[in-house]
C-alpha cells in the first residue's frame, strides 16, 4: 500500500465514520463512491469492502449507543432477522445488474433521501409537530418505561423497516441506515438519538450477514487495505458520535444531504 493511498483510506474513513456516527445512516453511501473513484473499482468489488468498514464501525456505535441506553434493542434485534434473509436476495440482484443500472439505482435512491433530509430538517427548523411525544405513530415508545408497547402492529413495522433495509444493504451495499432512520422518525414516536443508535446496531448486524454472504458469493475483500479502512471508519464513528451532541440535528441533515447530492450527480455523469 503506498502513502498516497493510506492517505486516502484515513480520509475517506474518518469521514465516512463521522457521517455515520452522527446521523446513523450514511457510511455505506459515501464509502461505495469514494471507493470506487479512489481505487478505480467497481461498485461490486466496492461494495464488500465498505460494508466490512460500515458494519464494524456501527457496531462501536450501537456500543456506545447501548451504554446512553439509547438503542431499542428488541426492535434492532427484530429488524435484523427481517433485513438478513433479504440481504442476500439484494447481493444476487446486484451481481446480475449492468454497472450502468447499478449507478442509476444508486443515484435515484440517494435523490430520494436527499428529499427526505431536507423536509426533516425544515420540518425541524420551523418548529413541527414531529416531536418524540406524538402518540400517533404506527408504534409507540412508552414514556414511562422506554421501550415500545410490543403488539401485532408494532411488530409488523419494526419488521418492515427491517426487510426493506436489509434488500437495500445486499443490493447497493450500504448499511441501510438511510431507510431505517427516516422510517423510525416517520412511523414512531423514538427521538433521532434514539433513531441513530437503534439504526448503528441494525447496521452492525444486518451488514455482517452481508459480508459474509458476499464472500461466500466469491467476493475478494483485500485484507491489509480492509483493516486499515474498517479501523479509521471506527475512529470517524467515535468522533462523530461526539460531535453530535454539540450541532443540531437539522444542521447535520442538511450538511449529509449536500454531500450526497453531489455523489447522486457524479454517479449520474459516470453512468451516462
Amino acid at each position: 500500500m503506498t502513502l498516497i493511498t493510506l492517505l486516502l483510506v484515513l480520509g475517506i474513513g474518518i469521514g465516512v465514520g463521522m457521517i455515520m456516527g452522527l446521523t446513523g445512516a450514511g457510511g455505506g453511501m459515501l464509502a461505495v463512491p469514494a471507493l470506487v473513484y479512489s481505487q478505480g473499482w467497481t461498485m461490486q468489488q466496492a461494495m464488500p469492502v465498505a460494508l466490512l468498514a460500515v458494519s464494524l464501525g456501527a457496531m462501536i456505535g450501537a456500543i456506545d449507543g447501548l451504554r446512553r441506553k439509547q438503542v431499542r434493542y428488541k426492535a434492532a434485534t427484530l429488524m435484523a432477522l427481517a433485513g438478513a434473509p433479504l440481504t442476500s436476495l439484494g447481493i444476487l440482484v446486484a451481481k446480475n445488474m449492468s454497472q450502468r443500472w447499478l449507478m442509476l439505482a444508486f443515484s435515484t435512491v440517494l435523490l430520494i433521501v436527499v428529499a427526505r433530509l431536507i423536509f426533516q430538517a425544515k420540518t425541524q427548523l420551523l418548529g413541527s409537530a414531529h416531536s418524540t411525544e406524538r402518540q400517533d405513530a404506527m408504534a409507540c415508545v412508552n414514556r414511562e418505561t422506554g421501550k415500545f408497547d410490543w403488539t401485532i402492529k408494532t411488530a409488523s413495522v419494526i419488521g418492515l423497516i427491517g426487510a426493506c433495509a436489509g434488500f437495500f444493504t445486499g443490493l447497493l451495499g450500504v448499511g441501510g441506515g438511510f431507510i431505517i432512520v427516516p422510517l423510525l422518525r416517520h412511523f414512531t414516536n423514538l427521538s433521532m438519538q434514539s433513531a441513530a443508535a437503534t439504526s448503528l446496531m441494525v447496521i452492525a448486524l444486518v451488514g455482517s450477514v452481508a459480508v459474509t454472504s458476499a464472500i461466500l458469493h466469491g467476493a475478494e475483500i483485500p485484507l491489509l487495505f480492509s483493516l486499515v479502512f474498517a479501523l479509521t471508519s471506527v475512529t470517524g464513528v467515535l468522533l462523530g458520535r461526539r460531535v453530535a451532541n454539540l450541532l443540531p440535528s437539522a444542521t447535520v441533515q442538511v450538511i449529509f444531504a449536500g454531500m450526497l447530492v453531489l455523489v447522486a450527480f457524479s454517479f449520474l455523469v459516470k453512468a451516462f
